[in-house]
């Protein structure tokens, strides 16, 4: 029996931290070590309890700012964190991506989102939700000029480009958009042909000079 992956929560609204608590205790793979509803209580459970994850909403914790999620992933290099918020501002989101913080999900969220956005903080891969994602793509389009490239793939295909090029493969893909393996697949096969490239080598280089992604990726 694989031993069950140690959590932290850091939230003070009831129904939140006991509803994780509830969805963990009946699928087993996770174990709440803590429930943090201040900082003080937060930096005490870090310092004492075992754990993989911090599950934290920065909104609903008395930090200063989120310097101080930046101090903990520093103090901290081993955990991994996925804030799981009511809404973030695209000046916070920036901020998060500045710090390291790639895991980004709203209380919106389904079981199985939970679950997918969990699995990738473990893995160390990026996950957000869909409003997060269009978020950060419409900074990347406001920062970066659009261009014919850009003009010929769709924003389900540009999307599908950037999780390419951020490691996930064919079958991640398609459970993370909850679309299937052969979409997926078509996906490709249009990008490729539209793009004019015959490897995902070729498709990452090509996507870094046409400002579709860039070498630190969603670092804004």
């Amino acid at each position: 029996m694989v031993n069950p992956i140690n959590v932290i929560i850091a939230d003070n609204q009831y129904l939140i931290t006991t509803s994780l608590k509830t969805i963990f205790q009946d699928e087993k793979l996770y174990l709440v070590n803590e429930v943090a509803t201040n900082k003080n209580d937060l930096l005490k459970a870090l310092e004492t309890k075992l754990a993989s994850i911090l599950i934290v909403d920065f909104a609903q914790i008395d930090f200063d700012n989120l310097s101080d999620l930046k101090k903990i992933k520093k103090e901290y290099p081993c955990l991994s964190i996925l804030v799981l918020t009511n809404s973030v501002s695209k000046n916070e989101l920036i901020e998060l991506n500045n710090i390291g913080i790639y895991n980004i999900i709203f209380k919106t969220a389904d079981k199985d989102e939970i679950y997918s956005a969990l699995e990738a903080t473990t893995k160390g891969k990026k996950y957000y939700s869909e409003d997060i994602l269009e978020m950060l793509f419409e900074l990347n389009d406001r920062r970066n000029m659009p261009n014919e490239t850009d003009k010929q793939l769709t924003c389900s295909e540009i999307e599908i480009v950037r999780l390419i090029a951020d490691g996930y493969t064919t079958k991640e893909i398609a459970l993370r958009k909850h679309i299937s393996f052969h979409t997926v697949m078509s996906h490709r096969k249009n990008i490729f042909r539209k793009l004019g490239v015959n490897s995902v080598s070729e498709l990452v280089m090509h996507a870094v000079k046409a400002g579709m992604i860039d070498s630190i990726e969603y670092n804004i």
